[in-house]
């Protein structure tokens, strides 16, 4: 459906260009391209079917995926750790990396 749509949208906006060059120029460019018989016809009729379905536009409802925000909020500050696990082996937390004390940083020295 969403190919159906963005070829709708395409056609509409050629229609739209078509009428833009009539209102300024008196220039029909589907007229040129195709002559005045059945086949412009069609081209008119399928741009004018794509104007209905791109009317679908304005009656669609907002859903949070239009929006880019997430369905669901989050409940704990874990879901916004990552996850540096692999599938052999789990990672080191970062937080809790290995660090030395004084001392066997001293014997590490000598």
């Amino acid at each position: 459906m969403n190919t159906l749509r963005r070829i709708a949208l395409a056609l509409t906006i050629i229609g739209a260009i078509n009428w833009g060059l009539i209102g300024l120029f008196n220039f029909n460019l589907v007229a040129a391209l195709f002559g005045e018989g059945g086949l412009a016809r069609l081209i008119y009729s399928l741009v004018g079917l794509s104007g209905l379905i791109c009317l679908s536009y304005f009656f669609e409802q907002k859903t949070a995926e239009n929006n880019n925000q997430f369905t669901s909020p989050v409940q704990d500050e874990t879901e916004l750790r990552p996850n540096y696990a692999t599938e052999f082996a789990e990672e080191p937390d970062l937080d809790l990396a290995y660090n030395p004390s004084r001392e066997e940083y001293d014997k590490e020295k000598e």
